[in-house]
């Protein structure tokens, strides 16, 4: 019994040790440094709009209506971009319950944006895998310019300027695809028509 309390006593030291240093003083530094070094990312690359945050960097938003660019369908159930219910629609690509909903997509889309079927990009008719991806193709924006453009009351040059503005390039130049932030892109077409 002796021997057995003699090696509690550097067990509990241990564990209260180890409590102090991995579970206070390694998440405060870790937390620390990312308000330091990575403010804006750490606390969720906030966007804000007359001092109010209106949404996130990296999710989606669900834009409706020829004023605004739409975002690439969500697959986050009934309410889209639901960052509580993230998931893909895990239906593969021969299932046809897909094949049906992405030619209806793509009918949709070409006929609001008046272009043929077949220029309608990809990701104009399918979810991102997390259903909240708040990028589309320089594509898919380009189909949207002249409905927006005519919508708003704005020239076409001036919103194909705003995309380009708000177009991440590849990381590092050559790491993905260059993306349009529709979020973003929404938020400068409003201040761009004196409604921001």
């Amino acid at each position: 019994m002796l021997a057995t309390l003699r090696q509690l006593g550097p067990a509990l030291r241990a564990l209260i040790g180890l409590t102090v240093i991995l579970g206070l003083i390694y998440p405060f530094a870790v937390w620390a440094i990312g308000q330091v070094a990575f403010k804006d990312q750490a606390n969720g690359s906030l966007i804000h709009s007359n001092g109010q945050v209106v949404g996130s960097r990296l999710i989606g938003q669900q834009f409706d209506g020829p004023r605004w660019f739409h975002s690439r369908p969500s697959a986050t159930g009934d309410t889209p971009y639901d960052a509580m219910n993230s998931y893909g629609s895990n239906l593969g690509p021969t299932n046809p319950e897909l094949v049906k909903l992405v030619k209806e997509r793509k009918a949709t889309v070409a006929k609001e944006n008046g272009v043929p079927q077949s220029e309608v990009p990809p990701d104009a008719v399918t979810a991102s895998s997390s259903g909240l991806d708040p990028h589309i193709s320089p594509e898919y924006a380009a189909i949207q310019v002249n409905r927006v453009a005519q919508a708003r009351g704005l020239s076409v040059d001036r919103v194909k300027q705003l995309v380009e503005d708000n177009t991440d390039n590849p990381s590092l130049g050559f790491l993905g695809n260059a993306g349009v932030n529709v979020v973003e892109l929404n938020l400068a077409l409003n201040q761009a028509s004196g409604r921001g």
